[in-house]
């Protein structure tokens, strides 16, 4: 998926890992046994402290691909590693709520990717809706699909926190990112909001998918 993201508000700085970007669903991909290269390595597991290096820098590379368009030049470049790390280590050592969950897709030991889910704070949000905070992968990684592997890990980690729906929040011009949940299962629910990008209070409006995920079915998508 071309900028897979669903991550920290620019608005907000680098301060708050949780707050409403995202992206999502089910899709599930696994590599045969006897295929060669880099896939039979390809998997998805939970974050470490250890992959928070990682983890910033690909979400940097998601962020300033994906605000390119939106934030001016100099805000694109406070999107930068060392403060984003900061913000992912602060929340894997104290997640906001247990069902706060980092994951990370790694093509043998490299991180290549990653994604966050939590429980939903939107004001129709039943205790069984779960959202996708943040999805992203590497652009020297697409196409591989790590991040079919990443909605599927995220499905299935909040189906087993007991949630029915999967929700994301993706800018409305993310074409991309709409096409990728689209494949997966995920459809708009009419819901909209106008995010603030800018200190200045510019503000883009997003859109919201869904997805029920209290059932077997699976779809595929390959980012």
């Amino acid at each position: 998926m071309a900028p897979s993201q669903h991550a920290p508000d620019p608005a907000d700085g680098p301060d708050d890992p949780h707050a409403h970007p995202h992206e999502h669903s089910h899709a599930h991909e696994h590599p045969h046994a006897h295929d060669p290269g880099p896939l039979a390595d390809a998997s998805v597991r939970l974050a470490r402290p250890a992959d928070v290096p990682a983890v910033a820098l690909v979400q940097s590379v998601v962020l300033r691909e994906a605000y390119a368009a939106v934030l001016a030049p100099e805000a694109v470049a406070q999107l930068e590693p060392g403060a984003l790390a900061a913000v992912w280590r602060r929340s894997l050592a104290e997640p906001p709520t247990p069902d706060h969950v980092l994951l990370v897709a790694c093509a043998g030991e490299q991180v290549v990717g990653f994604a966050a889910v939590g429980p939903s704070s939107d004001p129709d949000a039943t205790a069984e809706t779960a959202e996708l905070l943040v999805l992203g992968v590497h652009p020297a990684a697409r196409r591989q699909g790590h991040g079919s592997r990443l909605l599927n890990a995220a499905v299935d980690t909040v189906r087993g926190r007991g949630r029915t729906e999967l929700d994301a929040w993706l800018l409305a011009s993310d074409d991309a990112g709409r096409a990728f949940l689209l494949a997966a299962g995920l459809q708009p629910d009419g819901a909209h909001r106008a995010r603030v990008v800018s200190p200045d209070g510019r503000a883009e409006r997003e859109v919201r998918l869904s997805a029920r995920v209290d059932d077997s079915r699976q779809h595929g998508a390959d980012t």
